[in-house]
């Protein structure tokens, strides 16, 4: 069984083209072998069952100005994309709290686990009780943006400053578009490769526009594929999307009371299950210029900052003008 199952990932080697193979290596659930830019630590959750290990960076300044920040990933990515952000708010004095998700980038891939925005809040929760922690600024991008507004609504006295980066679940994408099943989800997972990553990031995050520091995230993403432990690595993906389907938190922002930033490229069209609504309903699903507008309007004296023809990204495809607008929120 196992011959036949290195056969296609033979194959797959042999028809992907010189330049990506050059680049890209398999990677075990853990990314073991894959280097973050900077030190990581473990704390291990006695949670379901399940003893879990989950992975945080902490960067602690040289200068401190007292403030922390923890910066909460996307579903495509993990705690490593914010190796610049977390680079300059040090450099600012800030101390920067990044988690690895349960299920995701450096911590555990369980297989029989309850997935929940709650759950993975009170996860993030015990990282800043381990380091001791009790006000933090809260920024998350894309699922971060789902889980850091489920985490302001359980722990409001944690949360100094709330900012959302093109967050997705800014609709409600279960009242859009058919329910996929957790089965049929994984089967899709199964299907990603280097090209359907690639072509995906094209469409939402970068415009058909490709520069090569995009290829490390990627490559992240797509060595996960060529690896044998990525049927569990998608499970866990096909759990978390079911997740951001069936868990929306568009109804609750009007509960937030925290000081809240809305960081929103504006050319995003993200959204969840969207090849699986009405063919009407599909161009108005992820337009994010409207939506930042609306959730601004959710969030009692919430700022709006939108950043024209940008997309799912803009800490990595619009750097300089993403850090200025959360720096001038947070200084």
């Amino acid at each position: 069984m196992r011959y036949f199952k290195n056969i296609g990932l033979v194959i797959l080697l042999l028809i992907m083209p010189v330049e990506v193979f050059s680049q890209l290596r398999p990677l075990d659930d853990m990314l073991t072998d894959y280097q973050y830019p900077y030190e990581v630590h473990f704390i291990h959750l006695k949670t379901q069952n399940n003893d879990l290990k989950m992975a945080y960076m902490d960067v602690k300044p040289k200068i401190p100005n007292g403030k922390t920040i923890m910066l909460l990933h996307g579903k495509n990515f993990n705690g490593a994309y914010w190796e610049q952000t977390a680079k300059d708010l040090s450099a600012k004095g800030f101390r920067v709290i990044i988690p690895d998700q349960i299920g995701f980038g450096k911590s555990s891939k369980p297989q029989h686990y309850q997935f929940s925005f709650a759950q993975l809040a009170a996860n993030t929760k015990a990282i800043l009780d381990e380091v001791a922690v009790n006000k933090t600024i809260v920024l998350g991008h894309s699922m971060g943006g789902m889980l850091a507004t489920r985490f302001t609504l359980m722990y409001p006295e944690t949360v100094e400053k709330l900012i959302l980066e093109n967050p997705i679940g800014l609709e409600d994408y279960k009242a859009l578009a058919k329910y996929q099943t957790i089965d049929d989800a994984y089967k899709s997972e199964l299907k990603n490769t280097y090209e359907s990553y690639k072509n995906y990031q094209l469409k939402f995050y970068y415009d058909n526009q490709w520069k090569p520091e995009y290829d490390k995230w990627l490559n992240l993403l797509a060595g996960w594929t060529i690896s044998k432990d990525y049927p569990q690595v998608a499970w866990n993906a096909a759990l978390t999307s079911d997740i951001i389907f069936n868990q929306p938190v568009v109804y609750e922002f009007k509960n937030i009371k925290t000081p809240t930033l809305l960081i929103i490229g504006t050319r995003d069209r993200t959204a969840i299950g969207k090849d699986r609504a009405p063919k009407e309903v599909q161009p108005l699903m992820g337009q994010y210029q409207e939506l930042g507008k609306k959730t601004q309007r959710e969030i009692a004296g919430s700022k709006l900052v939108e950043l024209e023809n940008v997309g799912h990204l803009p800490h990595i495809e619009v750097y300089p003008k993403f850090f200025d607008a959360l720096y001038d929120f947070i200084k």
